[in-house]
């Protein structure tokens, strides 16, 4: 008796391994929903658009963009945690989504637990601009101003609990500096102030911090990648003077927990293939996000490092969101 069942077991196991074979060979049989939890026309938004056209040629079929915004992308990564783990509905994830909301409020999912990590897709770095009048020229001259100056200079962000509002967070942290925050709802708000000198400093996406530089109107000072972006190679990193430093919002693709790694593989292959391509790098350019490549088990690691050293920044500041 025991036997049969033993038999009758290893049978049903060899079905569903062929099963799920067959999935992966077949799919996609239909359209895949990639889940952008930010709103239309962002830079996220924008990066899901030129990927997925690629990605949906690699695969043999189509992505279709769904955008579901709202509390700061807990609706939409919501959404797709609770979505069946069949490869037909993918996250496009960002720092704000897994490594830096979890810890600012509360959300209904948990980012390690909840999702299957599929690839990690670009990288956008920002910028350390001051205005014209600053009497810096170099990261270190304006950390040494900083410190002869404690608790006179400002800088601006996008709102609390913000990458840019963190980015800056840091950079204080790792040059031992005091300088007091001002959040406003959005930097394109903070430029103008930026430009007369009311604010002295501020954390800006490379994409539109760059075209003031630019024109003449603001000072970039360095990059907050670890390496020369090639986004914007004159600049100098902000590691080359405070070592380790990095603040990058990255993106990555995700899909629910359970997610059979046949199909993890074939996305993950897709995704890298797509980020190849000449073409779709050189629109990603346009938006001051580097392609990314690599593993599942790589954009995990990644994203662990990157929620570890945000955590830690918010739980040391007592950063809360707006």
């Amino acid at each position: 008796m025991k036997r049969n069942q033993f038999i009758k077991a290893c049978a049903a196991a060899l079905c569903l391994a062929a099963s799920t074979a067959s999935l992966a060979q077949a799919f996609p049989t239909k359209p895949i929903r990639l889940i952008v939890p930010f709103p239309a026309g962002g830079a996220t938004d924008l990066f899901a658009r030129t990927l997925s056209q690629k990605m949906g040629e690699k695969l043999g079929g189509t992505l279709v963009i769904d955008n579901k915004p709202g509390a700061g992308g807990a609706i939409g990564s919501d959404l797709a945690a609770k979505a069946p783990a069949d490869g037909y509905t993918l996250l496009l994830a960002t720092t704000s989504t897994h490594s830096i909301g979890p810890f600012i409020s509360k959300v209904p999912y948990d980012t390690v637990h909840d999702f299957t990590p599929i690839a990690h897709v670009g990288d956008a770095p920002s910028i350390m601009l001051v205005p014209n009048s600053s009497p810096a020229k170099t990261v270190r001259e304006w950390i040494d101003y900083a410190k002869k100056n404690p608790g006179k200079l400002n800088y601006a962000s996008s709102g609390n609990g913000t990458i840019v509002q963190l980015t800056a967070e840091l950079f204080k942290a790792q040059a031992g500096i005091f300088v007091t925050h001002i959040p406003y709802k959005g930097t394109a708000l903070a430029i103008p102030d930026l430009i007369t000198g009311k604010v002295d400093v501020l954390f800006d996406a490379l994409p539109t911090g760059m075209p003031y530089v630019r024109d003449g109107r603001l000072r970039a000072l360095g990059v907050t990648s670890l390496k020369r972006s090639p986004l914007a190679p004159d600049l100098p990193p902000i590691a080359d003077t405070l070592p380790g430093f990095e603040s990058n919002t990255w993106f990555g693709l995700y899909g629910p927990k359970g997610l059979p790694a046949d199909l993890v593989a074939r996305i993950n292959t897709a995704a890298n293939q797509a980020l190849s391509d000449p073409e779709t790098r050189d629109k990603l350019a346009r938006l001051g996000i580097s392609p990314a490549t690599g593993t599942p088990a790589q954009f995990a690691s990644m994203v662990a490092e990157d929620a570890a050293k945000w955590k830690k920044i918010i739980v040391e500041r007592k950063i809360t969101g707006d």
